[in-house]
């Protein structure tokens, strides 16, 4: 073998025995052979020539072992040849030991499915006289260089552990901030045990609060990134520290119906906020774990935009109210063809009707009254009264919504929240907030006084817009409204919009709704959900049901 490991044979398994850290029980045939290598279909070559084609099992089996043996006995350089990105891959396979100082790991090799090979560490972790155990499972695949022919380990930082991304590293040391013990709004305390999505904000607020919330560091193996403002990610603890006491806006029951709302998808987000207060009462995602997507995603929100549009063409005075004649064809041209859905139409409309039914070809006529303001419009309304694209300080990292300066089709495509709008949950839930609420309340997950930060503010809207908006909200959720099904099993003082938004190379449209009963707003997105009544509906829905 290329590492000059040495390798014997014991009932089945390859042991292999290297100096520094340990590494045994790799059981190389029943993981390796097992599922689809299926035998040598590379090009065969003759000695000194590059060979081609996928790799085959033969050298699948090789490759990960002499892989994992370098890496298993602290030989980060030497593992890092056998990969096909040698400069990105030694630094983390050094500092495995170096810098998270393993002292010890055990590697088993899983079943291969082809080229892939899930494997499993057990590991000890030892720093100034502590030491604790440290497991976990990642995978690597093998692949074929594309200069040497050779078989190398395709990398990705997640090879070493699966939660590491580019430019983050794992290290052993002092915590960067006091443990916390986040409280919601009652006193109920918030763990990522409990609340899986709450993991990533609360290791956002810990960097943020720990220190002002009277507690102190202990020594913990943590994922690091080299951007300040990305949040320390805590796996091991070897040292207790002191938790603070950091109070939030959350609200446990609330969180608790998001955590289960998201969880009948693979991927997607919801957020409830106080309309009154702008107090965030939940945040979830699926998957719950890595980037807060209902925080920090940025897509483009479908027809829950149509509510910032109906808004604009009430400012701009294009329609007087819900009530005003507005023309809904099924379909409408601005350099591009638009349709509405199976394209309907509803002749002899009135405003509210056709915001009730979404209807697109509506909300797209503005575009040439408006003539060389058209651009600019959406944009300004969207920042006059709801606060999107200002700068938010909730108390963890936002994403704050952004509706910029269109041309041509793009502003037709904008009007109905497709183009370069983008939005996440938060932006979509304040939305519907700010209408409920009659103005902007910026969203904080923290009190603003625990650290006297300037929060974003906006006029208050006219109270004949609002009072526009909300019937027409409420309309959408009757009748024939397109939120009615959705909406159904919400009781008290209510509204909603749905929205879909089309995403190149996908089948189905995202999933979109945002609504409001009483004191609580929220708004979903569920990737490739369809309709937003539907998928996304039903999670607000059940969220605002938990109060």
């Amino acid at each position: 073998m290329r590492s000059g490991a040495k390798v014997g044979i014991i009932a089945g398994a390859f042991v292999v025995v290297a100096s520094g850290v340990g590494y045994g029980g790799y059981n190389l045939y029943n993981g390796l052979t097992g599922s689809g290598g299926g035998g040598d279909t590379s090009t065969k070559a003759a000695s000194g020539e590059k060979r081609s084609g996928p790799p085959s099992a033969d050298e699948i089996e090789e490759t990960a072992t002499e892989f994992l043996a370098a890496w298993a006995a602290g030989k980060g350089p030497e593992a890092a040849q056998l990969t096909n990105n040698q400069a990105e891959a030694e630094p983390l396979l050094t500092g495995f030991t170096e810098q998270a100082h393993v002292s010890k790991a055990v590697i088993k090799a899983g079943q291969a499915a082809g080229a892939t090979v899930p494997f499993t560490v057990e590991a000890t972790v030892a720093y100034e006289g502590k030491s604790k155990p440290w497991s976990y499972a990642s995978k690597l695949t093998v692949v074929r260089g594309l200069t040497t022919g050779k078989a190398l380990v395709d990398w990705q930082p997640s090879v070493v552990h699966p939660e590491l991304t580019a430019g983050a590293s794992l290290v052993t040391a002092e915590a960067s901030a006091p443990p916390i013990k986040a409280l919601d709004d009652n006193g109920v305390e918030l763990s990522e045990e409990k609340f899986p999505s709450l993991g990533p904000v609360l290791d956002a607020l810990r960097k943020e609060y720990g220190d002002k919330a009277g507690g102190t560091p202990g020594i913990e193996l943590a994922i690091t990134s080299a951007d300040a403002s990305v949040p320390d990610r805590g796996l091991l603890t070897l040292t207790e520290g002191r938790s603070g006491t950091l109070r939030t806006t959350l609200d446990a029951k609330v969180q608790a119906a998001a955590e289960k709302a998201v969880k009948d998808y693979a991927k997607a987000s919801v957020v409830a906020v106080q309309p009154s207060t702008g107090e965030i009462k939940a945040v979830a995602n699926t998957p719950a774990e890595g980037f807060n997507t209902a925080f920090q995603g940025a897509q483009a929100p479908g027809s829950t935009m149509k509510i910032v549009t109906a808004a604009m063409m009430l400012d701009k005075g294009l329609v007087n109210g819900p009530n005003s004649p507005v023309e809904c064809p099924s379909t409408v041209t601005w350099e591009r063809e638009f349709h509405n859905l199976k394209d309907f139409s509803i002749p002899g409309a009135t405003f509210q009707q056709a915001f009730a039914r979404s209807c697109n070809t509506t909300f797209i006529k503005p575009v040439k009254p408006l003539g060389a303001a058209a651009g600019t419009a959406l944009g300004e309304t969207a920042a006059k009264y709801f606060g999107i694209g200002l700068e938010w300080k909730a108390g963890v990292v936002t994403v704050d919504g952004k509706v910029p300066e269109s041309t041509g089709s793009e502003t037709a495509a904008s009007y109905i929240g497709q183009g370069q709008i983008q939005m996440n949950a938060l932006n979509v839930a304040s939305i519907a907030a700010t209408v409920k609420n009659g103005g902007f309340k910026q969203p904080v997950i923290v009190p603003q006084s625990l650290d006297d930060r300037e929060l974003a503010t906006a006029p208050r809207m006219p109270a004949s817009m609002a009072a526009s908006l909300r019937q027409m909200m409420r309309a959408a959720t009757v009748g024939s409204g397109t939120a009615t099904a959705a909406m159904a099993s919400v009781g008290g003082d209510k509204g909603a919009k749905t929205g879909s938004a089309e995403v190149d190379g996908q089948g189905d449209s995202n999933s979109w709704f945002t609504g409001y009963a009483d004191d609580l707003a929220a708004a979903a997105v569920v990737q490739a959900g369809g309709h937003g009544g539907d998928s996304a509906g039903s999670t607000v829905a059940r969220v605002l049901n938990a109060r």
